[in-house]
């Protein structure tokens, strides 16, 4: 693991001021295999399901983008994978050790409270998703609620489940630890890569009384999201500074677990595995995602070095876009390129 204090001189970097993203030019977009005439497709296929808008950067410019990049909305679910980024600083300065369990970090909830067994799951388990604590949690889908398996039903450790649960009590333990996570978000992430929209005023935390442990859901606009997509791609660097530790980045998206026509499952990343990772498109194994409800992604092929966002107003009730229709999006684009 990372040692501790690795990361105190990232902290010190100068933050960039925003910058607007550059655009690859005809002969750039040719030079690595793509066709902007291609894409076309999958514009006018967005535009029969409810995309609000898509960003797609290759060799980290922006090769097309359409709709509303600018306009802030829900990240949904995407928030936990910006979360693992604020994990990679913390754990690397030795404010968060990834073997403490629930016990050692004093995590409970409210009645029926923790049992012993749960409190032996460690910030490994939670950042994996296999933390053995089926407790109630805040901000589920009806999905989740309906799939959440009985309180020890597993061990921790030994069951992958995409749990609220573990996510949120995440954050408490994150803000336990080193501090507010939209602030920090702004601080650690956002002004060094140069975000253009994003602040800490964008988040705002859900409580309610089926657990203590808060959601902390974000507001972003497709051009920041594409930003931090990139990040990831470019290993944690950014403008000559290592935002991130590499190791982080390469941690969080291996697979750790099977989660079946998802792929695999890392540090609050979903993986993809053996061509598994959304139906309708066949994508090469590294590639990785963060994933919102209602069809709010940041999708990385490395291979490519392609970043892809997709957003929905999901503001409007019943706006959603199906994994299924992203996926034959993300078909219609990767059918723009060839091996040049």
């Amino acid at each position: 693991m990372i040692a501790p204090g690795v990361l105190a001189f990232f902290l010190m970097s100068t933050p960039l001021s925003a910058a607007p993203w550059e655009t690859l030019s005809d002969d750039e977009a040719s030079a690595s295999g793509w066709t902007r005439a291609k894409l076309a497709a999958a514009k006018e296929y967005a535009g029969t399901i409810k995309t609000e808008a898509v960003m797609i950067v290759v060799n980290g410019k922006v090769l097309d983008q359409w709709g509303p990049i600018d306009q802030k909305f829900n990240v949904h679910s995407v928030r936990k994978s910006l979360l693992s980024a604020l994990y990679g600083i913390a754990v690397a300065e030795g404010r968060i050790k990834l073997e403490a369990t629930m016990a050692d970090l004093g995590i409970d909830d409210n009645p029926p409270s923790l049992t012993e067994e749960e409190k032996q799951a460690t910030v490994h388990d939670l950042l994996k998703a296999r933390s053995g604590v089926y407790h109630p949690a805040l901000y589920e889908t009806a999905t989740m609620k309906e799939n959440r398996p009985e309180r020890h039903r597993h061990k921790p450790g030994t069951f992958w489940y995409y749990n609220n649960w573990d996510f949120n009590a995440l954050g408490t333990i994150y803000e336990n630890a080193k501090g507010n996570i939209y602030q920090d978000f702004e601080t650690l992430i956002a002004q060094p890569l140069g975000m253009e929209d994003y602040t800490a005023a964008d988040g705002r935390y859900v409580t309610g009384a089926d657990s203590i442990h808060r959601a902390y859901p974000f507001r972003m606009t497709a051009r920041d999201m594409a930003r931090f997509g990139q990040l990831y791609l470019q290993n944690g660097q950014w403008g000559g500074n290592q935002i991130l530790p590499a190791e982080w980045v390469r941690d969080s998206v291996t697979a750790y677990s099977k989660t079946g026509d998802g792929g695999g499952y890392g540090y609050l990343w979903w993986i993809a595995a053996h061509g598994k990772h959304l139906p309708g498109v066949t994508l090469p194994d590294g590639s990785y995602s963060a994933r919102g409800a209602g069809g709010h992604y940041i999708l990385v092929v490395p291979s490519l070095n392609l970043v892809i966002v997709h957003r929905v107003n999901t503001d409007v009730r019943g706006a959603r876009v199906e994994k299924g229709e992203f996926g034959k999006l993300v078909d219609l684009v990767m059918n723009a390129h060839h091996t040049p």
